[in-house]
This record gives C-alpha cells, sequence and structure tokens, in this order.
C-alpha cells in the first residue's frame, strides 16, 4: 500500500529581495489561478489540461508572466480543486427547496456552480526539479519569476524525508505570520496488512468528553480525555462573540490574528493523541473504529450553549490522523458500522438504549454488566474487530490516507 504525507518546512530567506520575488510569483499564480478558473466555468467546465493547455498556456506565459512549468501547474491545481468539488458533490449532494417547498437534491455534477472557484490564498506550485531542488549543503533552490533563490531549512526534521525511501513530488510555498513554509507531498510503499499478522485489536470509540476511549484483547481500556478541548473550543467561541459585537478595527484585527489559532490548536490534540494510540499499541495493531461517515448530529436536543462544540467536533481528522500514523508503523485502521455500538451490551448482547444514563455516563445491562457508557462502546467496537479476523463480519477498511 501507498503511505502519503505532506511533509512542512519552515525556512528562512537569505535576502529581504528573495521575499519580494517569492510574493509576486505567488500573486501571479493566484491570478493565473483565478482566470482559468473563469474559463473552466464558462466553457462548460472542461477539465482536460491538454485541452486547456492548446487555449490558455500563451496566456498565461504571457499576462502573467509564469515560467513554462509554473503554466502548467496552474493547469493542475485549478482542474485538482473542480474535481474535488465535484467529487464531495457526488458523495453528498446539495439540497434546495422548491416552488412547492419540497426538499430536492441537486444533480451530482458541476452545474449546479454559481459562480466559478476562486482562489484567495496566494500560492505557489513547484515541481520537483523543474522548479525546485534539495543541494547537497541543505539548501533548497526555488523558482520564481526572475530567477532562482536559495532559501534555508530552519530545523532539519525533513531530512527523514530524503532518504531516498520516500518519493518527493510537488513544493508548495506559503507564508504566515511573517514566516516561510514548504509544503512537500511525499509518498511511500509500505507493506500491505494481513489478518494472520494481528498482534492486537483495540476499539476506538470517539466523542466530546473522551476524544477516544480504546480497549483492547487484554481488557484494558485508555482514555483520552477531551476535557482541554471542550474548555479551550468554548473559551474561543465567547471570545469570537465579545470581539464580533465590540466591532472595532482593533477588535477585526485581534479577530483576524486568532483565525486559525483554534483550529490549529485541536490539530495539535488530535496529532497527539493519535500518535500516542500507534505508539502504545506498536506494529501489528488492528485499530477499529466506527464508520461515522454522514452522522448526523441532532443539535435542536442540545442546549444552545453547548451546540457549538457538538457540530464542531473533529472525529474526521483525528480518524484520517491514526489511519496514516498506523500505517506508518505497520498496523490497519477498521471501520465498522456505528448501529448499536452505544446501545448494545457488550456481555449479553442485549440492545436497549434505556441502559445508557448519559448524566452519569454510565451503562447497566439488566444481565449485571455494568460499565463507563464510552468503555462500553469501546468494548463493542473491539469484538467487531475481533468478527472481521475470524471471518463473521466483513465491514469496510482503509487502505491508506486520503486528503
Amino acid at each position: 500500500m501507498e503511505l502519503t504525507k505532506t511533509v512542512k518546512i519552515q525556512i528562512k530567506l537569505t535576502a529581504a529581495a528573495d521575499g519580494d520575488l517569492l510574493r509576486q510569483a505567488m500573486e501571479q499564480y493566484c491570478l493565473a489561478c483565478d482566470a482559468v478558473s473563469r474559463y473552466v466555468f464558462d466553457h462548460g467546465f472542461v477539465l482536460n489540461t491538454t485541452k486547456l493547455q492548446i487555449v490558455l498556456y500563451r496566456d498565461l506565459r504571457t499576462q502573467f508572466g509564469l515560467k513554462a512549468q509554473m503554466a502548467q501547474s496552474v493547469l493542475r491545481t485549478v482542474t485538482a480543486r473542480y474535481k474535488a468539488v465535484r467529487t464531495q458533490l457526488k458523495q453528498k449532494p446539495y439540497r434546495y427547496q422548491d416552488e412547492a417547498g419540497k426538499w430536492q437534491k441537486h444533480a451530482k455534477d458541476l452545474t449546479w456552480l454559481w459562480h466559478p472557484i476562486s482562489f484567495q490564498r496566494p500560492q505557489l506550485d513547484l515541481v520537483r526539479r523543474r522548479d525546485w531542488a534539495i543541494r547537497k549543503d541543505g539548501s533548497f533552490s526555488l523558482n520564481t519569476l526572475d530567477r532562482r533563490i536559495t532559501v534555508w531549512p530552519v530545523l532539519n526534521h525533513w531530512r527523514d524525508y530524503f532518504d531516498g525511501t520516500w518519493k518527493l513530488g510537488t513544493a508548495k510555498v506559503l507564508t504566515s505570520g511573517g514566516k516561510w513554509y514548504l509544503h512537500i507531498g511525499a509518498t511511500k510503499e509500505v507493506p500491505d496488512y494481513t489478518q494472520d499478522q494481528t498482534v492486537h485489536v483495540v476499539g476506538v470509540d470517539r466523542g466530546l468528553r473522551f476524544l477516544a476511549t480504546a480497549f483492547d484483547e487484554t481488557g484494558r481500556t485508555i482514555y483520552r480525555s477531551g476535557t482541554r478541548a471542550l474548555n479551550k473550543r468554548r473559551r474561543y467561541k465567547h471570545l469570537r462573540a465579545k470581539l464580533q459585537a465590540k466591532g472595532t478595527k482593533s477588535a477585526k484585527r485581534v479577530l483576524k490574528r486568532i483565525r486559525q489559532r483554534e483550529n490549529r490548536w485541536m490539530s495539535n490534540e488530535n496529532h497527539r493523541a493519535a500518535k500516542a494510540l500507534a505508539d502504545y499499541y506498536g506494529p501489528k495493531t488492528l485499530f477499529v473504529l466506527e464508520d461515522l461517515t454522514d452522522v448526523r448530529f441532532a443539535t435542536e436536543k442540545v442546549a444552545k450553549d453547548r451546540r457549538y462544540e457538538q457540530v464542531s467536533w473533529p472525529f474526521y481528522q483525528l480518524e484520517q490522523f491514526l489511519i496514516y500514523k498506523a500505517a506508518a508503523q505497520g498496523s490497519l485502521v477498521l471501520k465498522v458500522p456505528a448501529d448499536y455500538t452505544s446501545q448494545r451490551c457488550p456481555q449479553c448482547g442485549a440492545i436497549n438504549k434505556q441502559q445508557r444514563d448519559h448524566d452519569h455516563h454510565e451503562y447497566r445491562c439488566a444481565c449485571g454488566f455494568q460499565a463507563n457508557d464510552d468503555q462500553s462502546a469501546a468494548m463493542n467496537i473491539q469484538q467487531l474487530g475481533n468478527q472481521w479476523l475470524t471471518g463473521t463480519a466483513k465491514p469496510r477498511y482503509t487502505r491508506k490516507r486520503t486528503g
């Protein structure tokens, strides 16, 4: 199977003029993407890069001053964005109300886009060996519209990906908070996971009170608290509401500064939780998770001041982080149906939602079984993993990281 990661490298420039060259290239690249996007939108969503190249390549070179490979990258960037939107429409079509007030589904194609996809954040995609390269002294050579420049990495954590086992691809140049970054795509072939090599079977239940509750074949339960995440989200929610109510220029500047701070913090929490699980159980572990695709949260049954925490639960991100961290160690993430995992008794198999006490976070069954409600759910999920190993159940499982 193929393991995909994005290597994020902070870089420092050797001269102030190099920053101006990168900004110019990023701005022109972004404007070129917008121009191609408008053409795609106005001409029936042509997503064939060869056909687009015949029509737009010369204009991209002359109007925006792009180098040859950059012009090609613009076409690939735009078509990839539209194809991603098309995939999302196929998986989850948009809905609208007709004249009679009934809900209807949009067609699963791009014709329901009301305006072209816009590229607002400046970016620059550089193809390896054409637009960017690594030198023997550890510096990076980057292409701009005027000339090539030399930049240096701030840290050396990236060297593990340049050992020959990883295949490096396009590098994306980004700037944030006055700092410069390179995001480089890296892929690596790892052995396929086989059922007979399984050493541990771990059921993982995800939630708000506990980000992850893991139950293994030995009966051990590990809890990853979600209290810090809930408190952090509530603090940012109240801070945003206070600043928005104030409405001054200084308040808007603060809102802009903290815009992505909460998301970065939560991503770090999910990284830590996934890494802790993968490192604790090691290789040859089968992690079993509920398939929460298209899950809906009934927010109308939740107190108004707690709805934000309910709908902003980043369970999918934790799943994706665990998928690739487990694959890197020779483990596998299995997705099983989520039906009744919180209502089924792990001991006798009886299903009764009244046996779960939400207020006290307990599960009590008439057969005498009693446990934490998150623990009982993790036990049921772990049992589904055992059934898959013995061949009595065939749930879906992940083979590679997506996104």
